[in-house]
């Protein structure tokens, strides 16, 4: 089972997402089997931010001095035997999901899910530097989109 802890920075999140929390723990219900982790608890901490903190953030974690989309922090100390998993971290900046500004909130909602299946993958340490994993990863990312998508039109 996955639970993800949602923390915010900022007003606009709240105006485009109503009960975030409840929401990003729904949406991994919806992920295929093999991402659900139905024998261990597995616990995520997401940040919904902006350009400007997720900027100092890759600054400081990347040496990289521009914003991005998004950041996953995977924390690496798992044990098979505990049945309590810390994935990690995943920062999503509000301004690259809201562009352009005259989104439908579903249009948002499609863009907010994908891009955290794709942090949620790097926690996995699914990576893109490579066409090998790139395509890898964009397949996994495929698989489970087409999972979640029909709980996007619900919510």
């Amino acid at each position: 089972m996955i639970k993800v802890n949602v923390l915010t920075e900022g007003k606009t999140w709240s105006k485009k997402l109503k009960k975030k929390e409840f929401f990003f723990n729904n949406l991994c219900k919806f992920f295929p089997k093999k991402f659900q982790f139905k024998q261990k608890k597995i616990l995520i901490t997401l940040l919904l931010s902006n350009n400007e903190n997720i900027k100092k953030l890759n600054k400081k974690f990347r040496n990289i001095n521009k914003h991005t989309d998004i950041l996953s922090f995977p924390f690496h100390q798992k044990s098979k035997a505990i049945k309590e998993i810390y994935l990690g971290d995943i920062i999503i900046s509000i301004n690259y999901i809201n562009k352009p500004k005259n989104l439908s909130l579903y249009e948002f909602k499609e863009k907010l899910v994908k891009i955290f299946i794709h942090g949620f993958l790097h926690l996995l340490n699914f990576d893109h530097i490579r066409k090998k994993d790139y395509l890898k990863m964009l397949k996994e990312e495929q698989k489970i989109y087409e999972s979640v998508h029909k709980f996007i039109k619900l919510n």
